[in-house]
């Protein structure tokens, strides 16, 4: 036993003598017990096989009910630890005195009983474990719906345990026990074994062998090759304590001089073929054995699976003592307590009588979500709405039935109630669930477990709609932003007196009266908005400028048409206010709905809680919006998302959502810290939501929003700004500036004999000046005008021929003479003809044709 081999233990290392013990505590450890060699496995090895066992049942609480001595408490760390990795808990911890009387176990049994948890893992020794299967029938605790789990010696020492309980009590027990392969050894051991033991107790029952006297000959077996392998010559001998008085006998017994050299050999040692299969101790300790699962049936017991630590669960097991391999990692059919064949789902509502308490909020408005009815007569809760229904449907998806009853609790001004104390009444244990418009945060789940959350997250704010801008006389100037209209007209006068500067010299038409050319600066600039400039250019910088600028004319007008199209035409519903931080600045009063956490979100943000306004309707929520700050309402509705919706589907012309979406968890059930019910209804909520009744239940509580244009992410047209076109002003800038640049540098050279004079700099720059205000293209603006007057003399000239042939056809035709004055003397004759030689070609045809007529 654990509780005698510590006192050995102690003995053993003073005398230096090595101990084999099957004890199975461990807080008897190897390390600190240098002569300590344990013969069996550890209770603490079994706990991952039982934690196993749990996982693969889906079990999310477990009681321990475990003996109060060293063997008892000794597993409980261990088998916490082990549950706690596949998140199951320990939601309970019983504890049996080994003295404790049949009554003192029937009452903690009843204790027991009054909790959800319904899976039991026994750790006690058989003698005290039988009484307790006893009572735990009488109890009604043996029944379907029950899962108990039996630790390794409890199971190997079955047979320890009195037939007729295990009959009448024990019937759909698990147990967990060290796997003992058959062998030929085993068998002819078990027969001699068999023989001899009725021949010395003819009178008792036959007693099976278990593994602990397994263990035990192999230990023996062991300590024999052990001996052995030290050497049969030396001599045991203990070196005698100094003869002193006041020695105790234990004192006096003296050390081993042969204890340390069998250790070392006993520490490290295999025996391949012992009758439990290969033994082997390293470092002191058995090294860990397949674990056999079995199922209490009758008298006796049947194997259901095996559990390994590097295969886990597994049906059944290969010949060396490894798991199959197997896609099914289940266990065999099992019969439950009860005799059912249906999984223990681990948790029930207390057998006390009362149904599952869920308290639900009640509140004067926003009935769509949850509206609570009291009956005068019987006080009978009601609850209907989007929430009531899907809790209803959640609870008939669940594959066993749950009854339930709505408590009220008010959340209203003059209880000064919200719904942090609603959630306060779960964590009390007041309520055993909460249904309501409850947002899972992270301040709640301190104290409670919510279930998935079923509806939409987010928080956002609704403001009023400005007026139509449509109907504003000045909506011409709305399409690009003031910074772009003074760029753009700083532009054009810039394009203007750059093509002036690079005309004024050579082309006539940029000449004449200071007046006239500052109009002509602007109105050639400005022309090109609409491609009406009709002036001709000549330089070929100005053609190169005005290329650039009037591919960026036709992409401002462009534009401009486009925003100007779209402000027109598409109806617009555009915001009073875009951002939370405008309601900050302006001072403007915040709605909230009444009892809502969004009280506290809104103070993190820096509001003013003056400015806090609550209300409970959506009519209410639309009159304070209506009326504005300065009229007793607000600027602004903080809310979650889904009233929003509700709210915009009922005044969606008159109000819109702006600004970000801040996240939030969304709506959730709540239940007690650690309840079983979690996983099962949020898996339910999960079934609920993919289904056909969301759909339906949406529809029937919150209709269509066909009705409404959509709010979502809708495009707003606004004024271009000036960043959407730097890259154009630059090119044209860059452009422009560069011709002008070339010029004048082209102007400077011409002009360099100017700047080479003696003069002084004002004289200089009155010369440049001088120089470029004169007229450059004079000469050929004079030939151009001589050409056009001899081509209408020398046209006047022809016709006049041609009618002196007609009239007198028998006149000889004489060739006039042609002079051209251009005002300054005698000029040269037109190319082409003669005034003075009568003998020239041209001459000679005209008289020869003359002649021919």
């Amino acid at each position: 036993m654990s509780t005698q081999t510590d006192f050995v233990i102690d003995l053993g290392n003073k005398m230096k003598v090595p101990i084999i013990s099957p004890a199975t505590s461990p807080s008897l450890s190897v390390k600190e017990n240098p002569f300590f060699i344990r013969g069996a496995l550890p209770s603490s090895s079994q706990t991952k096989a039982i934690a196993a066992i749990a996982r693969n049942y889906e079990w999310r609480q477990v009681v321990i009910i475990y003996e109060d001595s060293s063997y008892g408490t000794g597993i409980v760390p261990h088998l916490t630890d082990a549950l706690l990795e596949i998140n199951t808990l320990v939601s309970y911890r019983s504890v049996i005195s080994p003295s404790a009387n049949d009554d003192e176990i029937l009452k903690e049994l009843y204790n027991l009983n009054t909790k959800q948890t319904r899976v039991f893992v026994v750790h006690l020794q058989p003698y005290l474990a039988s009484r307790l299967f006893l009572k735990a029938k009488e109890a009604g605790m043996m029944s379907s719906g029950y899962a108990w789990i039996m630790t390794d010696v409890l199971t190997s020492l079955l047979d320890s345990v009195d037939h007729s309980v295990i009959e009448s009590s024990m019937q759909g027990v698990l147990g967990i026990k060290p796997y003992i392969p058959r062998s030929n050894q085993l068998n002819n051991y078990t027969r001699r074994w068999r023989k001899r033991f009725r021949q010395e107790y003819p009178d008792m029952d036959p007693v099976e062998l278990n593994v602990y006297g397994l263990w035990a000959y192999d230990s023996i077996t062991a300590l024999t090759k052990a001996i052995a392998k030290v050497g049969t010559t030396i001599i045991p001998k203990f070196n005698k304590a100094d003869t002193r008085e006041n020695l105790t006998d234990l004192d006096a017994l003296g050390t081993s001089e042969f204890g340390s050299l069998l250790l070392d050999s006993m520490q490290n040692t295999t025996l391949k073929t012992g009758l439990s299969g290969e033994f082997r101790i390293i470092d002191g300790e058995l090294q860990l054995y397949p674990y056999e699962i079995v199922n209490i049936i009758g008298k006796g017991e049947r194997s259901v699976g095996f559990w390994t630590e590097k295969d886990g669960i597994s049906h059944k097991l290969k010949m060396n003592g490894k798991t199959a391999k197997s896609m099914n990692e289940q266990l065999a059919a099992i019969i439950w307590p009860g005799e059912s064949t249906i999984v223990p789902r681990g948790w029930e509502i207390p057998t006390s009588g009362k149904k599952l308490r869920v308290g639900v909020p009640v509140k004067g408005g926003l009935e769509q979500f949850i509206k609570v009815e009291i009956d005068a007569k019987t006080q009978a809760v009601t609850a209907t709405g989007f929430i009531p229904d899907v809790f209803k449907e959640v609870i008939q998806s669940l594959p066993y039935a749950i009854p339930y009853e709505f408590i009220p609790f008010p959340i209203d001004s003059p209880t000064s109630q919200d719904y942090d104390d609603l959630v306060n009444k779960v964590s009390s244990k007041e309520y055993d669930a909460v249904v309501g418009d409850v947002t899972i945060l992270a301040s709640r789940a301190k104290y409670v477990d919510f279930t998935l959350p079923f509806s939409e997250s987010g928080i956002s704010v609704v403001v009023p709609v400005r007026n139509d801008d449509r109907k504003n006389a000045w909506i011409f100037l709305k399409p690009l932003k003031s910074e772009l209209w003074i760029t753009t007209g700083g532009f054009f006068i810039f394009i203007g007196f750059v093509v002036w500067v690079l005309e004024h010299g050579v082309n006539k038409e940029f000449r004449g009266p200071k007046h006239k050319q500052v109009g002509m600066i602007f109105w050639f600039s400005f022309s090109t908005l609409v491609f009406a400039h009709r002036e001709r250019v000549t330089s070929n910088f100005t053609r190169f400028v005005l290329i650039v600028w009037v591919f960026v004319v036709l992409v401002l007008t462009s534009s401009y048409t486009a925003n100007l199209t779209s402000m027109l035409t598409v109806q617009q519903l555009q915001p009073s206010i875009t951002d939370l931080n405008d309601l900050i600045k302006n001072g403007e009063y915040v709605g909230y709905q009444e009892g809502s956490f969004v009280k506290d979100v809104l103070k993190h943000m820096k509001f003013d809680s003056s400015k806090f306004r609550s209300y409970s309707t959506l009519e209410e929520y639309s009159d304070a919006l209506s009326r504005g700050s300065k009229n007793g309402g607000v600027g602004a509705i903080v809310d979650e998302l889904p009233y929003l919706r509700l709210f915009l589907n009922k005044y969606c012309r008159k109000y819109i959502m702006v600004g970000p979406t801040y996240k939030a968890a969304g709506f959730g059930f709540a239940f007690p810290k650690g309840s079983p019910l979690v996983p099962d209804v949020s898996r339910a909520v999960l079934q609920v939501m993919e289904g056909e009744f969301m759909n339906n239940i949406i529809q029937k509580w919150f209709g269509n929003e066909t009705d409404c244009p959509k709010q979502d992410g809708m495009a707003i047209a606004s004024s271009l700004t000036l960043d959407s076109f730097k890259g154009l002003f630059l090119i044209a800038g860059v452009s422009a500036g560069s011709a002008l640049l070339l010029f004048f540098l082209i102007f400077l050279y011409q002009n360099r004999e100017i700047l080479a004079t003696d003069d002084s700099v004002w004289q200089k720059l009155s010369a440049i000046a001088n120089a470029f205000d004169k007229d450059k293209d004079n000469s050929n603006s004079m030939s151009e005008e001589q050409s056009e007057g001899n081509e209408i003399q020398t046209a006047m000239l022809f016709a006049e021929s041609e009618a002196s042939t007609e009239i007198f056809p028998h006149l000889p035709l004489q060739s006039p003479e042609i002079r051209i004055s251009d005002g300054l003397g005698a000029s040269p004759a037109l190319e082409g003809f003669s005034t003075t030689e009568p003998g020239t070609p041209v001459h000679e045809n005209i008289t020869g044709t003359t002649e021919e007529r």
